[in-house]
Formats: C-alpha cells, structure tokens, sequence
C-alpha cells in the first residue's frame, strides 16, 4: 500500500470524527433546550396548571388574594390552632370582612369598619348557641341577641360604655323575663368571634 493511499484514508477518518463531534454537539444542544423547556413547563403547570386546563385540585395552607397593583386584599388559610379563615380588606389593607371556622365546629362571620372595631358578629358555637352581637363605632357592644342550646333567648341592650341596661328574655320553660337596669353590669367592650385569634399577616 503506498504512502498516498495511507494519507488519504487517515484524512478520510478524520473528517468523519469531526463530523460526528458536530453531530454529537447539536444532539447535546437539542437535548438541554428540550430539558429546560420541559422543566420550565413543569415549573408554570404547577403553580397556574397547563395552559387552557383547569386543576381538579389544587392543596395549600393559605391562599393571599392580590389586586392588579399586587396589594394584598385578602387571605384564605388555616392559622396553627387549626382554625380555617377567609378575610376580605380594603385598599388600604385593613381586615373589613372575616369568616371563620374553628376546629371545633364553631364558626363565626364578622363585619369589621376602618378603625378594626367588630361593628356585627354572627356566632354559632360548638354547643349550638347562636348569637348576634352589635357594636358602635366606639367597639361597644350595644345590643345582643342570643338562642342557647336550651332553648332559651335574651336580648340585651347597653348603654355607650358597654353597661347592660335593659334586656328581655324567655327561658327554656318558656317563662318570659324583663329587666332594666341604672347601675347594669358590664358587657363585652368589643364583640368577639369565638376564637379572636386572626393570621398576623390581617392585622
């Protein structure tokens, strides 16, 4: 075999390695822009699900509601003594409306003005007495409506320092009652959900 012919056939395989490391490079190429492409997809299906789908569950602890200017308006969640909550705020990021449900089956729905006073608590507690508590814009309580689980029901009325001055009442034998009072006693200064206790994050 001559010298030429070595020559040529050693240059021969070396075009054919550099082709095949071309080749093997732009596989290597494809292969990273399908991964990421795959992971970015991962990434955006598990936090907004697949585009032009809806997720048939979707699990967390606390949900933070936002408006177009990213202010926080609400939060939906669970706080650590189990309670689930949703509050609804305003612009200006202040608690206005809160439901509440706690572990033990008592649930609660408050209406909350600009200064953070419950002005209207709706309770149902676990014993299954239900009540309805008003406010002034002071947080006084001032009248409060309540069914116990006996049956029986009252109606308080207090004057602007959360003395209790009047009230009606029937007991569980059905034996009606009316009381008025110049020196009652103290009610709540602010009505209360069962369990006061609010994410910090609404404060």
């Amino acid at each position: 075999m001559s010298d030429d012919g070595t020559l040529d056939r050693l240059d021969a395989l070396e075009q054919d390695n550099r082709k095949l490391r071309r080749l093997s490079l732009a596989l290597i190429g494809i292969v990273a822009v399908l991964t990421g492409l795959a992971v970015a997809l991962m990434v955006v299906s598990a936090r907004y699900g697949l585009p032009g789908t809806t997720a048939d569950i979707v699990a967390a602890r606390q949900f933070v509601l936002r408006d177009a200017a990213g202010a926080q308006r609400g939060l939906w969640g669970t706080d650590d003594k189990g309670a689930l909550r949703l509050v609804l705020q305003d612009a200006g990021g202040q608690p206005r409306l809160r439901l509440s449900l706690l572990d033990d089956g008592g649930a609660g729905i408050s209406l909350i003005d600009s200064a953070g006073h419950n002005r209207v608590v709706l309770a149902l507690l676990a014993d299954q007495a239900v009540s309805i508590v008003l406010a002034d814009p002071n947080g006084s309580t001032r009248s409060v409506l309540g069914l116990s689980a006996d049956g029986s029901s009252s109606l308080l009325f207090a004057d602007r320092r959360g003395v209790a001055r009047a009230s009606l009442g029937v007991d569980a034998q059905g034996v009606g009652a009316f009381t008025l009072s110049d020196r009652g006693r103290s009610v709540a200064e602010e009505p209360a959900e069962p369990d006061t206790a609010t994410p910090d994050s609404t404060r």
